[in-house]
């Protein structure tokens, strides 16, 4: 009879240098002991500002190895489970190494991955969203959760919030001031750039990406009310002659990610409209179950839509 292999679960850190992914491990290794005495690999794949108190932590049942990129290979890694023999593993990932690396590579048997966390610094989350913006969503687009630290008055909150669930809807954000209180993941109505307590949602050719991000994310805030629009019009080959998708091209990475966003739309007059074409929409909105959402997402039914001149700006940004 072959031998169940023991899950090892595995947890990655993920961030920048000076992300405070360190200091985290640190804290989570050494103050809330989440290791409860279990024998522990630390993979460490990078050198940052925070060190590592290899002796306190063998201490603890936790045994570090540093490891350079070339290291990062299933014959190293085999090597190293069988040194240690780990009930845990934990990996604090070098922020410049491709992501896919650690995906891809085949682990020792029983490593399991079972939480990705993303730190991001708050002071330069900017500079790097700007500079390097592929590697930034690499890193959130994976997690399960991403921690912004070192955030204050003027950290703006929502707009980084709707950036990250543009590529990774399922991630929970958290929000560390400097004085390390923490903020949950927020999403409030005064946060978006349109009145949604209005009669009818009008909303800016600027704000549709805002607008589908918040709407995916919470349908049943949108559900029932009226909307208004500009859009292109998409026909999906499986849809029926009475439904076309009237969205936007966004971009949420670079040019190479732009891709088609929309809902569902009900219209009797689908028929008679032709991709690409630009339309104004007025619509009413309802919920539907889309195997993409795993759950109830927004879905509209066209009161009216009217032929119309394409948007200034073709490309939509979630900012």
């Amino acid at each position: 009879m072959e031998r169940k292999v023991e899950e090892i679960p595995v947890y990655i850190f993920m961030g920048f240098l000076d992300s405070g992914k360190t200091t985290f491990v640190k804290e989570t290794l050494l103050d809330r002991e989440f290791t409860d005495g279990d024998r522990t690999l630390l993979l460490v794949c990078e050198d940052g500002e925070e060190e590592y108190d290899e002796k306190v932590l063998a201490g603890k049942n936790i045994y570090t190895e540093y490891i350079q990129e070339e290291q990062l290979n299933t014959e190293y890694l085999l090597d190293l489970q069988e040194k240690y023999r780990p009930e845990k593993v934990m990996i604090e990932y070098n922020g410049m190494w491709k992501l896919d690396k650690i995906f891809e590579i085949r682990v020792p048997k029983g490593w399991t991955v079972v939480q990705v966390l993303s730190f991001v610094n708050a002071e330069t989350y900017d500079i790097y969203s700007n500079n390097m913006k592929a590697l930034m969503v690499e890193q959130v687009n994976s997690a399960d959760m991403v921690i912004f630290n070192r955030c204050d008055e003027n950290s703006r909150r929502a707009e980084w919030r709707r950036a990250i669930k543009a590529v990774n809807r399922r991630a929970q954000i958290i929000f560390e001031m400097k004085d390390g209180t923490i903020t949950e993941d927020e999403n409030t109505e005064e946060d978006l750039p349109y009145d949604v307590k209005a009669p009818v949602i009008e909303l800016e050719d600027e704000d549709f990406g805002i607008w589908y991000v918040d709407a995916s994310e919470q349908p049943e805030r949108y559900e029932g009310k009226k909307i208004h629009f500009k859009a292109m019009v998409f026909k999906p080959k499986q849809y029926g002659k009475t439904v076309f998708v009237p969205g936007r091209f966004a971009m949420t990475c670079c040019v190479e990610d732009i891709t088609f966003i929309g809902f569902k739309c009900y219209y009797d007059g689908a028929k008679n409209l032709m991709d690409r074409q630009w339309v104004d929409v007025t619509a009413s909105i309802d919920t539907e179950y889309y195997p993409d959402f795993q759950g109830d997402g927004p879905v509209l039914h066209a009161e009216k839509v009217v032929l119309t001149s394409p948007a200034e700006e073709e490309i939509v940004y979630f900012g």
